[in-house]
């Protein structure tokens, strides 16, 4: 293989920034020494490095066993050079691609296809960057070797003409041919090599001396082998086959580098993007990069593994901002923001019998390292962190701007203002009050949506009232009328909509919203939405769409389940999609990343109903919910709804068992009974399950609620009543693709059916960045 010398510039002697003294308890740290040496003695490995440390340096460096065992043994030292196989998909080319959407070269959303000409086809056409990054694209994991014998041009034609094996989007498959395109596109959009952009773009700025593809002959002698081939020891060449034949620089494999460069790769990224006053990604770029994201039933990042079937290396004490990768030669690295911690392990398992084995150790030093944390971020504090601590304290409510604005949309006008309990302003002073105390605001009338103005009340036929604090009357739109009248409107010029919602199609404040705009149109009034942030965030959109000619009470308008919509923006496409002549203003939220959640924008927990009592809650809310219109208790009458659920005919170990089967990411059924004292099977024992949230951000809720369904009637058709079940799932071909037996594969390709339509609709209302 041919050699690069100039990828690879003299080391420097200066010395890394080290974290405090305490940041670290070494004794703990020390406790991963016995695991090494027992697994070295096994035969696990023949030795590794391991570097922990944070965003100020490196606090743990230390090398173990041998680095070469055959044909005589050296010892490993801690600068040795490791083949770092997979490690090579975030690291050189993740990072290429990220490098490029920061450029405007890329988007994620792009089709392949319309950046590689010639590979969109034999079903390929749709295929995005996005998925590729996530291994969502349906691609081969790896196509034949022999398919690369021909040299690197026949190689790609063969690529090209490959089609996917299962439906692009459906399934995680992991594969190394969708990162050797991911490579491709990094060459064709920036006229280099990817191994020239990976070191002008990312090595060479941060300072690893180390790191590249193709290493110089100079470093060889300090380069761990891995295995034979052709009956010499390959030893700064590419173990992969393919990433060989294709010359050592391919899209999956062939990065090489040190433990020492990888902790700077680490702290350029828990510091944001930037390390030593040179920036590589914006703080932006490396959030989106890292965010977990729903792959199938896995988490992944844009090229990071966060909770999937491939985390066995995860430290189990890692945060669910925790994002890392392995690699086959036995390499791991995890970043941890949300700990302020890296942990680099790097071996050359395959040396010399290609017999190793090194994730569980991996994920048992990644856990001690957790353990060993003493305080929390550093004192420095990464660029990363700030904007999200300050996003976290400093979100603008609609409310917030209305009032520091002096009220504009109001001005002269006879205000109706719809809310209840949530209507509060970021100092938890209620919206009623903060426009009555206003010398610019008239406000004459209130209106109440679903549970009264309280947010108590769990029966319909609510009556009208008196606002006890301010005189004011209250209209209830949960009464008579769900939609304001002629007479309730009568005086007014303008109605003010200031309501917490969910995020969720059939929780009704939304319907709410919709008819009031109606009737605002219709009689030529102003409507003003006051909005604010999605507890369950908004940028997760999950299907299935609502069937056609389905709207309801609790299906308002043509949305997904989980449509990601702040009312600001649902009231953007309800004007423009029913054709009404209204004269909408929506006062958006100031300060917020559509990709938090409730805990993240520093904004008072209310309860929204009187069953949506936790952030949890809320987010199990649009998969759980779907079952409460069946004989299931979702435990209403309990001190936890939504969290748990069952019936008097639910085994709870034989339900949980089957349900933790079904493979949904982030979640685990514990088996338990209960009783509740309101609602459905009201004092009675039910069997059933709490459902154990691991990582919020990460549970696609609505294949949950699938997957439920689905065990439900496997295990009890006799009992399981479903008649009612798709009131709110308003989906007749998932409805009866579960009573059919479908697996879940089947049931989330069905409710992903029309979701790429919407996204597409979606876009022109979308108030804030996603």
């Amino acid at each position: 293989m041919a050699v690069l010398l100039l990828l690879f510039g003299a080391r420097t002697e200066a010395a890394a920034p080290q974290p405090s003294a305490d940041a670290f308890d070494q004794q703990r740290l020390a406790a991963m020494r016995p695991l090494i040496a027992e697994a070295i003695a096994r035969g696990e490995l023949p030795g590794c490095v391991v570097a922990i440390g944070n965003a100020d340096g490196v606090a743990f460096l230390e090398a173990f066993g041998d680095r070469v065992v055959e044909p005589q043994r050296v010892a490993m030292t801690t600068d040795t050079v490791f083949d770092m196989a997979s490690v090579t998909k975030p690291v050189a080319t993740g990072t290429s691609v990220m490098r490029l959407l920061e450029t405007g070269k890329l988007r994620l959303r792009d089709k392949v296809g319309d950046l590689l000409p010639g590979w969109g086809r034999n079903g390929k056409e749709a295929i995005t960057v996005e998925q590729l990054l996530l291994h969502v694209g349906g691609l081969i994991p790896d196509n034949s070797v022999a398919d690369y014998r021909d040299g690197p041009e026949k190689a790609w034609e063969r690529i090209y003409a490959l089609a996917p094996v299962v439906e692009p989007g459906t399934e995680f498959k992991y594969t190394d041919v969708g990162f050797m395109t991911l490579g491709r596109i990094v060459e064709v959009l920036s006229g280099k090599t990817l191994d020239r952009f990976a070191h002008d773009e990312i090595f060479a700025p941060l300072g690893m001396t180390d790191s590249g593809y193709l290493p110089a002959e100079t470093l060889h002698e300090r380069t761990a082998p891995t295995t034979e081939r052709d009956g010499e020891w390959i030893v700064g060449d590419v173990h992969d086959p393919r990433a060989w034949l294709l010359g050592g620089v391919a899209g999956h494999a062939g990065l090489f580098s040190t433990a020492e460069d990888l902790a700077r790769y680490a702290r350029m990224m828990l510091g944001g993007g930037q390390l030593d006053g040179v920036r590589i990604l914006s703080p932006a770029t490396v959030r989106e990069m890292t965010r977990g994201r729903q792959a199938a039933g896995n988490v992944r990042g844009l090229g990071w593994d966060s909770n999937s079937v491939y985390s066995r290396n995860r430290g189990e004490l890692m945060t669910d901002r925790a994002f890392g990768h392995g690699g086959f030669t036995g390499t791991g690295l995890w970043i941890d923001p949300g700990s302020d911690l890296f942990v680099v392990f790097l071996s050359s398992r395959l040396h010399p019998d290609d017999e190793g084995t090194v994730n569980d150790l991996i994920g048992k030093i990644g856990t001690i390292a957790c353990s060993a944390i003493q305080s929390g971020p550093s004192a420095a504090d990464s660029a990363e962190r700030q904007p999200r601590r300050a996003a976290e304290t400093r979100v603008t409510l609609g409310v917030d701007a209305l009032a520091r604005d002096g009220f504009a949309p109001l001005v002269g006008k006879r205000v109706g203002l719809i809310t209840n309990h949530t209507g509060v302003d970021s100092r938890a002073r209620r919206t009623i009050d903060v426009l009555v105390d206003s010398d610019a605001v008239d406000l004459v009338r209130l209106f109440s949506p679903e549970h009264g103005p309280s947010g108590v009340l769990d029966h319909g036929g609510i009556e009208d009232g008196v606002d006890p604090e301010s005189g004011l009357p209250f209209v209830s739109l949960y009464g008579e009328s769900r939609k304001p009248t002629p007479e309730q409107l009568a005086g007014l010029d303008v109605l003010v909509f200031d309501i917490q919602d969910i995020g969720c199609r059939f929780y009704t404040y939304i319907a709410t919203m919709k008819l009031a705009m109606e009737a605002a149109a219709e009689h030529g009034l102003r409507f003003v939405v006051l909005d604010r942030p999605n507890p369950i965030d908004g940028v997760t959109v999950e299907g299935p769409m609502l069937d056609r000619s389905k709207e309801s009470f609790v299906a308002a308008h043509s949305l997904p389940v989980r449509h990601g919509m702040t009312v600001g923006e649902l009231a953007e496409m309800f004007a423009a999609e029913e054709g009404w002549e209204l004269d909408l203003v929506v006062v958006p939220v100031e300060g917020w990343r559509p990709a938090s959640l409730g805990h993240e924008t520093g904004q008072l927990w209310v309860n929204p109903s009187p069953n949506m009592r936790r952030l949890t809650a809320a987010v199990l809310y649009p998969g759980v919910g779907l079952l409460e219109t069946t004989n299931v208790s979702v435990g209403r009458g309990t001190d936890t709804p939504f969290e748990v659920f069952g019936a008097p005919w639910i085994d709870p170990w034989e339900f949980c068992e089957a349900l933790n089967a079904e493979g949904v990411a982030a979640v685990t059924a514990m088996p338990r009974y209960f009783t509740p004292d309101a609602s459905k099977h009201e004092g009675k024992r039910c069997g059933g399950a709490d459902f154990v949230v691991t990582d919020r951000r990460g549970l696609d809720a609505v294949a949950y609620g699938l997957a439920i369904a689905r065990v439900l009637h496997e295990l009890y058709p006799d009992d399981w009543d479903a008649g009612r079940y798709n009131r709110l799932l308003s989906c007749e071909a998932i409805r009866q693709a579960t009573l059919d037996g479908a697996e879940l594969a089947e049931l989330r390709r069905l409710a992903d059916e029309g979701v790429d339509d919407f996204l597409q609709r979606r876009e022109a209302f979308l108030l804030y960045p996603r």
